[in-house]
């Protein structure tokens, strides 16, 4: 051993031991590792704080998020809260696994699972469809090429090609485009499926309402076209669609629900109402719906996961 390390080891290995004397956590031993790590963090200016608990969550900002993208300066703070959750998120990487174009597609997949809408043979409109994660469910589950089933999507946004689905590119509220609609799917439809959603302002009460404004155009297209015991299913924001539209869904279907399905992000405000077995005896409306027996109100605990 040199002199210059005999002198480094002697002076490091006494000022570690009275250390561990004065804090009563040792008696004057001290290894080569405990020694190498108080000299690395001294270096690093008291070193970094832990990152993560005995039990393996992380301590970032984000909790749980332990994954972060390459590549975000530049980017505002909302797109950097949005990309980290993207990735760390693994629904997106199951849909990304399987093919589907979005995670949405898991929505319709778990949310058919449990009430069972979406059979072989079907005419089903998709309002709002692009990326096309519904269609490519209803596609598989309608049989569709095999079945004599009919899948018609429109959303403002181009939509890529989906073997045996037409999909038009427009303003679903527009009288015109859902004439176009309506002819493509043959005049009536087993189920009406709407993920729209307006643009968010970031203003929760306003996004609500826009939000309500395009559930209530779904349902009036629905309404007009959907066969005996179709169903409908559609997009609202926490707080549930308002009363006059649930009254109108009672009025004109068996059963009323609002359905948040796992894939959907719990701290998200988006579920989704469900309406089975049309009857359309209520019309727009919605008079006839007996108040004991009225819409359905989100629960105030929120939403049941599927």
């Amino acid at each position: 051993m040199s002199k210059p390390f005999r002198l480094w080891y002697r002076v490091e290995h006494s000022g570690a031991s009275r250390s561990a004397t004065a804090s009563g956590r040792g008696t004057g031993q001290c290894d080569t590792k405990t020694i190498m790590t108080r000299r690395q963090a001294g270096k690093s200016g008291g070193g970094k704080a832990p990152t993560r608990g005995s039990s393996g969550r992380s301590y970032r900002g984000d909790a749980g998020l332990t994954r972060q993208p390459k590549k975000m300066r530049g980017r505002k703070p909302s797109s950097q809260r949005w990309l980290t959750r993207q990735l760390n998120d693994p629904f997106v990487a199951e849909a990304k696994s399987r093919g589907f174009r979005s995670r949405a597609a898991l929505k319709l997949e778990q949310m058919d699972d449990r009430y069972k809408l979406l059979k072989p043979g079907m005419a089903i409109v998709d309002l709002g469809c692009a990326p096309g994660g519904w269609l490519q469910i209803a596609a598989d589950r309608c049989k569709l090429g095999s079945s004599g089933a009919k899948l018609v999507g429109i959303d403002l946004l181009e939509t890529d090609v989906l073997d045996g689905v037409e999909i038009f590119v427009g303003d679903m509220t527009e009288p015109e485009m859902l004439d176009r609609v309506r002819t493509a799917v043959g005049g009536r439809a087993h189920g009406v499926m709407s993920d729209l959603a307006a643009a968010t302002t970031g203003h929760r009460p306003t996004d609500h309402l826009r939000t309500t404004a395009l559930l209530e155009a779904a349902l009036d297209f629905a309404l007009e076209v959907l066969i005996e015991d179709g169903f409908f299913i559609a997009k609202c924001f926490r707080g549930g669609a308002e009363r006059s539209v649930l009254e109108i869904l009672q009025a004109n279907f068996a059963t009323v629900r609002h359905v948040k399905p796992a894939a959907s992000r719990q701290e998200s405000v988006e579920s989704y109402v469900l309406a089975t077995g049309f009857h359309g005896r209520g019309g727009w409306t919605g008079q006839g719906a007996d108040e004991d027996e009225g819409a359905v109100p989100p629960p105030e605990g929120g939403f049941s996961p599927i």
